[in-house]
């Protein structure tokens, strides 16, 4: 069985690497919503993890749900990226706040 320090270790690097990808790259939506899919995914790997190492249930149920929410936001997030870019050409983030109403 492999020792919960390396289900550990692996979550946190992949939280590192997806907080950098977004305060590196504030310009480019995709790697944004990227960085942030990185970092719901260390925090699923945290939930089975503890959840294995505790013999619980309650861990792996919670992370079906933060996968379906992590589904939703995708998809709504690339549908309004795929409006943005037919409206401006572009996928910057410094244009969105042009968008104000």
């Amino acid at each position: 069985m492999v020792p919960l320090e390396y289900y550990l270790s692996v979550a946190a690097i992949l939280l590192v690497v997806g907080v950098f990808g977004i305060f590196l790259n504030r310009k480019n939506v995709i790697i944004v919503l990227m960085s942030l899919e990185l970092i719901l995914a260390a925090v699923n790997i945290n939930f089975v993890a503890f959840s294995v190492f505790l013999n619980d249930m309650v861990g792996q149920i919670f992370t079906m749900f933060v996968l379906t929410v992590a589904a939703a936001e995708a998809s709504i997030g690339l549908a309004i990226l795929v409006c943005f870019y037919r409206l401006r050409s572009s996928i910057l983030v410094d244009e969105a706040n042009t968008m104000k109403g």
